[in-house]
């Protein structure tokens, strides 16, 4: 049994001064911590991660594994995930002038009311210390009075830079490991174990517990809904979830690898991945969200399943006595309910590159219905992978949903119609009924039943369009 010295107090570096937390709640948000200690340049506007204006930037690593400056939503990070790290805030930046981002800012006029207006700074920051400075660095900043104009043209001020300052050279003497954190106050604990042993130990030990990753879904819990955890274990520093490998025929990607790695270092490899992370969510979400944690909240409405099941992903579950393999579609059993058993992670994905036997081509794409594109949950998300012989046939058909059940589904009766089928309208349009048909969807503040039976059809439809048009 591990033994467990708990600590009463949490450590972070905040604009170069290393901070001393004691007896603070661990799931407090770093936006209520800098509310509270009257830093105050950070601003609370949706508190659920959709409009950017709490962006703060945290010191973590690029996709090749070096050290660099994220963009993060601060409403969605418990303090206890931020042990041990660099943290950056509006307050920090200045040094007695403006940061060539802030002179941008105003050089353009990209300010008025000013409530944003650190947010898209700090997006900004974040991507002044990569060169690469553009729409994308402040996707996840909404503005309401300003207008984009001369928020993009500040952008553009600054992008390809080659800073040479104090930021710069703390990048290059960060320290990156996470290392193991054992916390407790009067009421709550925060474990942050290093290996998958440590972790499977401590949910034995705490059965109760609450496994946190990225945080940007429980983060909603803590920030919008202000509720407390007991008992947190982030898996976060955990070494065997981190890593992606790619052999000739399979992909596996550990379960806390973030999305913005996965966006990059699996570029090309799935067409369909790439399309739904990139309507996922902000940077600043992807820059935190795992791909563990998204299959693991089971949310009917996540946005990765509907494309892992078209691709028929498997799901590594380790638990103290071994591992098991699951396909995903067996994973999800209810409403935010699913096949893990008690004390058992999600260690990783698995997906197979190759296409079926007899198969000349694959089409693959997905699609992301909401009321904006990249920062909004989706009304209808789908997933379409169709592999097709020498003659245009349909041998191998995967129709992947999410927003029209209780949990991600596949369109099972229609694929099974599909096989054997010409690859041509005619065979969409009489499976169009069918796909209509398929789910009992529920009517919301975002969209009807019918509305949504009418996405699930015509998505496919779509699909079809697109992929003759590219042919």
């Amino acid at each position: 049994m591990m033994t467990q010295a708990f600590e009463n107090r949490l450590f972070l570096t905040l604009n170069g001064d290393r901070i001393s937390l004691k007896n603070v709640s661990p799931s407090m948000t770093l936006l209520q911590y800098l509310q509270q200690s009257r830093r105050t340049g950070t601003k609370e506007g949706c508190g659920d991660g959709d409009c950017g204006a709490c962006t703060v930037a945290i010191v973590g690593r690029d996709p090749a594994g070096n050290p660099t400056y994220q963009a993060v939503n601060s409403c969605l990070i418990p303090l206890g995930a931020i042990a041990g790290r660099e943290i950056v805030t509006v307050e920090g930046i200045a040094n007695g002038k403006l940061h060539p981002v802030q002179a941008a800012m105003v050089e353009t006029g990209g300010s008025q009311c000013g409530y944003c207006t650190p947010g898209f700074i700090m997006s900004l920051f974040a991507d002044y210390y990569t060169g690469n400075v553009d729409d994308y660095s402040v996707e996840g900043n909404l503005c309401r009075c300003t207008g984009y104009i001369p928020i993009r043209r500040a952008a553009q001020l600054v992008t390809n830079a080659q800073p040479s300052d104090q930021f710069s050279e703390q990048l290059k003497q960060a320290n990156l490991v996470l290392n193991s954190v054992t916390y407790r106050n009067d009421e709550q604990q925060f474990y942050r174990p290093t290996q998958l042993s440590e972790a499977l130990e401590l949910l034995q030990q705490h059965p109760d517990a609450t496994l946190v990753a990225g945080a940007t879904d429980l983060g909603l819990e803590m920030s919008h809904y202000r509720q407390t955890f007991p008992i947190l274990i982030s898996i976060e520093g955990v070494t065997e979830l981190q890593h992606i490998e790619q052999t000739i025929d399979l992909v596996t990607i550990g379960a806390a690898v973030p999305l913005h790695t996965i966006e990059s270092n699996l570029h090309g490899v799935f067409p369909n991945l790439d399309e739904m992370l990139h309507w996922f969510a902000a940077r600043q979400v992807r820059n935190r969200a795992t791909i563990g944690g998204n299959i693991g909240t089971a949310s009917p409405i996540g946005d990765l399943p509907p494309v892992l099941l078209s691709l028929d992903a498997e799901l590594t579950i380790a638990n103290l006595t071994g591992t098991r393999t699951i396909p995903l579609i067996d994973f999800f059993k209810g409403y935010r309910q699913t096949d893990l058993k008690l004390g058992e992670i999600i260690v990783s994905v698995t997906i197979s590159k190759s296409i079926s036997e007899n198969a000349v081509q694959r089409l693959a794409q997905s699609y992301k219905i909401g009321k904006r594109g990249t920062d909004d949950i989706s009304i209808v998300a789908a997933a379409f992978v169709i592999d097709l012989d020498s003659d245009n046939n349909i041998i191998h058909a995967r129709l992947g949903y999410g927003g029209v059940a209780a949990t991600p589904v596949r369109a099972i009766a229609v694929e099974n119609t599909l096989i054997g089928q010409p690859w041509t309208m005619a065979t969409i349009q009489q499976v169009k009924p069918l796909l209509r048909e398929a789910f009992t969807p529920l009517t919301d503040l975002r969209g009807s039943a019918d509305y949504r039976k009418l996405l699930v059809a015509n998505l496919f439809e779509k699909f079809f369009v697109e992929m003759e048009g590219e042919s």
